[in-house]
């Protein structure tokens, strides 16, 4: 293997060769719409703001018209509810349709697909569940690789560059297995992974060995996954993993830990928020003072609880409606996610809305015995920065009277420690039990992601 001084360079000219010959051939080959979307992309995030709204719109209208008379179960919802699709002309007119459940979803099957696809000629995916309800996902070829490129213009953002390896820290790592997609994954960006359902010592050289033979220039991942990582290779005195840009998805991503992640890799984190059913829904991008919003292919709403936007400021819940899946289409759908909603603009000068900070999912809300509901994600991030000792955490609400705090303990949480995190819990649920559980180790979820709160209270 020749030394990484001289391989560095030649990664370089071959990821060059990457973004300049070989995907469009690759391109024209596969008739990937792609490299076509992603340079759309790449000129419309700098239009004015209305000019990207009006797109929208126009696209919403499209995606209306056809659900209408190619979708039976929106057909039938739409009469239910009186809504006339005509009548909707931008994302303030949604307010008409109800919004759209997982449980929703699930119950219709594959008879929520359009008229014209088949469940076995479509690509399948399925959600991890870890809010208690699974989903599967069906959607065209076409349409995941249009999700693709708007994922790999946030990639850019962080400081990636087309044709350049990535390393993955992930869990439940799917490998892929068709010849087609392994030529296609060695040819246009090679990947390494590390399972984030197995973080050991071993597991680590093996993930820096492989950057080693790689050399990867971006860091994607569960935040916290990136997190633990970088406590072990901070621990363990590793020196070959030095990623170029880092970007942090698919759970909230803590002060505590962006911090530490900065400090160990020496670059940025880049926050994204996206999830299975729709794709990428918003991203940091490099000047890190919001979350861009993908408006070009989503409509995304910040609503309170009574349905109305949310204001600047407020939390509200996030409810989106993709405009590129015909096949499986999702209009005004609840992600169970909770968002700040802002008026701030980014000084980057994109015409692309933001939000503030994703603050958690509703299932990771708790609820005090007088109904209101607390973030379990600002009850851990007030802890951790309060109370010394605590490497990890994760709170557990039995019911409205049990709280159950799971911690992973250093040398520096003592008793009087404990007492005071018992205090502070007691404050915020008056009249609940609180206990503390030490442990080694709190696994990740079957999905390989780590759940900071867990609430068992039917709400």
């Amino acid at each position: 293997m020749l030394p990484t001084a001289l391989r560095r360079p030649l990664g370089t000219l071959v990821a060059a060769s990457r973004r300049h010959v070989v995907e469009p051939v690759w391109s024209r080959y596969s008739g990937s719409p792609l490299l076509a979307t992603w340079r759309e992309l790449e000129t419309s995030q700098f239009l004015p703001e209305r000019v990207i709204l009006d797109r929208q719109a126009h696209r919403l209208k499209a995606l209306l018209q056809y659900v209408d008379k190619h979708n039976e179960f929106y057909h039938g919802r739409f009469e239910a509810f009186g809504v006339d699709p005509a009548e909707i002309r931008s994302k303030e007119d949604l307010s008409c349709i109800p919004v759209l459940t997982k449980r929703e979803v699930r119950a219709q099957g594959t008879s929520i697909l359009s008229k014209g696809f088949a469940a076995d000629r479509l690509m399948q995916a399925k959600t991890g569940g870890s809010t208690g309800v699974s989903l599967q996902l069906w959607a065209p070829e076409e349409v995941s690789e249009m999700r693709n490129a708007s994922g790999r213009r946030s990639r850019r953002w962080a400081g990636w560059k087309v044709g350049e390896p990535v390393a993955a820290v992930w869990g439940n790592v799917h490998l892929p297995h068709t010849l087609r997609n392994r030529l296609r994954e060695w040819l246009l960006s090679p990947w390494i992974y590390m399972d984030t359902m197995s973080v050991t010592e071993e597991a680590v050289k093996r993930f820096a060995d492989d950057w080693r033979r790689v050399l990867p220039t971006l860091i994607f991942g569960h935040a916290h996954s990136i997190f633990v990582l970088s406590q072990m290779v901070d621990s363990m005195n590793v020196r070959e993993i030095r990623p170029r840009s880092i970007i942090a998805s698919s759970m909230t991503l803590l002060p505590h830990e962006r911090t530490q992640i900065e400090r160990v890799f020496g670059v940025r984190v880049t926050d994204l928020y996206g999830c299975e059913e729709v794709g990428l829904i918003a991203s940091e991008c490099e000047r890190h003072e919001g979350l861009h919003l993908n408006i070009e292919q989503l409509v995304i709403e910040v609503l309170r609880e009574d349905g109305t936007p949310a204001g600047p400021g407020e939390n509200g819940q996030v409810v989106v409606t993709d405009l590129l899946n015909y096949a499986m289409p999702l209009i005004r759908y609840r992600m169970e996610d909770m968002a700040e909603a802002t008026d701030r603009r980014c000084s980057c000068g994109r015409g692309l809305p933001i939000i503030g900070r994703v603050s958690g999912r509703l299932a990771d809300f708790l609820i005090r015995t007088d109904g209101s509901k607390v973030a379990g994600i600002s009850l851990i991030e007030n802890s951790l920065t309060k109370i010394p000792g605590i490497v990890q955490m994760q709170i557990v609400q039995e019911s409205l009277t049990s709280i159950r705090l799971r911690v992973v303990p250093d040398s520096g949480f003592h008793g009087d420690w404990q007492a005071e995190l018992e205090a502070y819990f007691r404050g915020i649920f008056p009249g609940a039990e609180v206990s503390v559980e030490r442990t080694a180790d709190i696994p990740p979820e079957p999905n390989g992601k780590y759940r900071f709160s867990i609430c068992r209270v039917a709400s």
